[in-house]
């Protein structure tokens, strides 16, 4: 027999099931509170409102775990490729062999980007932001793609719309910084695999021939798979809710990269390194550093340690340190702001301020750097974010449509605003 919890209100009680996940989480079905009640929830920022029932990935924050379909993020940044992660995200398996295969192949196959976009690219403002160019392409590619769910083969379409997309991004996202620099675009090459392909379309030129470094080939790979997926997070969440109203896959990829671009979401990468190289340039002490993040009164904040979710150090950050340190030692680069980073968190773990607060480093707090030392500009950090986390965007559009219970998402508020009042003619006010 399930369990019930009991809510007594207004001389009345009123039975709430309780829902078990398969990691032994609990909550409370509030599905009906506000039918027998008339009350409703209010919960600032969801932090305790499951807004739904997934089985794309798995976040302890306390314990410091991350799964995605049961698959722990550290095998998977060990073992796998991105194509392969994508594909565990999206359709719940890992691939086989010939699904691998037929994957890579439809990647390679849509790499390319209608002829008659490219000129969006040269008339954005030079200082128009990545992620502004991004979301504005993104939406356009569904133009000039057939709705999949028209046609008679819907699972072979959707398919092949998936791979689209997660092909087109790194297109487009390298398009967007040629644009940016003024070079001619670079096209993709069939013999290239994901990573590398992108690598080249970003810094290959006629003039300039780039071999891109296996070791960075790698490290970029590890950095996507750890960015693919968090189940619901801000971005997430708006994928599903624009998704929820029927709107098609391009219009809610185009309003979760949207979510994304904010300083508080995805643009916490970018944040770290301004942080680190403000702190390079002020010649700070790291003490001067850490009582200044510790004073409320002073305005500077340390970016990078924190998380919503983690109340221990995030897996994530794991491995981009472990992997960090193999990319600067094998490559024998030396980063300045590597150097302040460490001394960062060195100086926080041993902080009884942070530790009350369980303020550890989160992914965010090594993946600029990383990025740094593949030459990807500040600017383009939280686009390759969303390359990175579009197979979980895509995930979880799935999820959701695929879901028979699935409702237009509409959340309830308490109205603090004026009762009733009469209309003030003009010449009265």
């Amino acid at each position: 027999m399930s369990e019930k919890a009991t809510l007594n209100y207004n001389g009345k009680s009123f039975e709430l099931p309780v829902v078990e996940g398969t990691e032994n989480e609990h909550g409370l079905d509030i599905s009906t509170l506000r039918k027998d009640s008339g009350l409703v929830t209010l919960d600032y920022g969801y932090l305790n409102t499951g807004s739904t029932k997934s089985a794309i990935t798995f976040v302890d924050g306390e314990k410091g775990i991350l799964r995605y379909r049961g698959y722990s993020i550290e095998d998977l940044a060990e073992k796998a490729t991105f194509p392969e992660t994508a594909w565990l995200l999206i359709y719940g398996e890992l691939p086989t062999q010939e699904q691998l295969g037929h994957f890579r192949t439809l990647l390679t196959e849509n790499a390319l980007l209608h002829e008659n976009l490219l000129h969006f690219f040269r008339e954005m403002p030079p200082s128009a932001h990545p992620m502004g160019i991004l979301s504005s392409i993104v939406n356009a590619v569904g133009l000039f793609t057939p709705r999949f769910y028209d046609d008679e083969n819907i699972a072979s379409a959707f398919e092949l719309t998936t791979a689209g997309l997660i092909s087109k991004i790194r297109t487009i996202a390298a398009f967007a910084y040629k644009a940016s620099i003024g070079e001619p675009f670079v096209y993709p090459e069939a013999e290239r695999s994901y990573c590398s392909n992108f690598l080249n379309m970003m810094f290959s030129s006629k003039a300039r021939p780039y071999h891109p470094d296996p070791i960075m080939e790698r490290a970029l790979n590890t950095l996507l798979i750890v960015h693919a997926d968090h189940e619901q997070n801000c971005s997430t969440s708006t994928v599903r809710m624009v998704g929820s109203s029927q709107a098609n896959l391009y219009a809610s990829i185009c309003a979760g990269i949207c979510a994304l671009w904010g300083p508080l979401h995805g643009g916490a990468n970018q944040a770290v390194l301004e942080t680190l190289l403000r702190i390079q340039q002020s010649g700070m002490t790291i003490e001067q550093v850490m009582d200044k993040a510790k004073d409320k009164k002073d305005p500077f904040r340390l970016s990078g340690f924190g998380h919503r979710v983690y109340k221990s150090y995030d897996p994530r950050a794991k491995v981009l340190k472990k992997l960090m340190y193999q990319v600067f030692e094998r490559e024998h680069v030396h980063d300045p702001l590597l150097d302040i980073a460490i001394k960062l968190e060195e100086a926080a773990l041993k902080d009884d301020y942070f530790i009350a607060r369980k303020l550890y480093p989160n992914v965010d707090f090594y993946s600029g750097i990383l990025y740094r030392a593949m030459g990807i500009p500040t600017n383009m950090l939280t686009v390759m974010f969303a390359i990175g986390r579009l197979p979980g965007w895509i995930a979880h559009w799935k999820e959701m449509h695929d879901d028979p219970n699935s409702k237009i998402n509409r959340p309830r508020q308490i109205y603090t605003g004026y009762t009733e009042r009469p209309w003030i003619d003009r010449d009265k006010r």
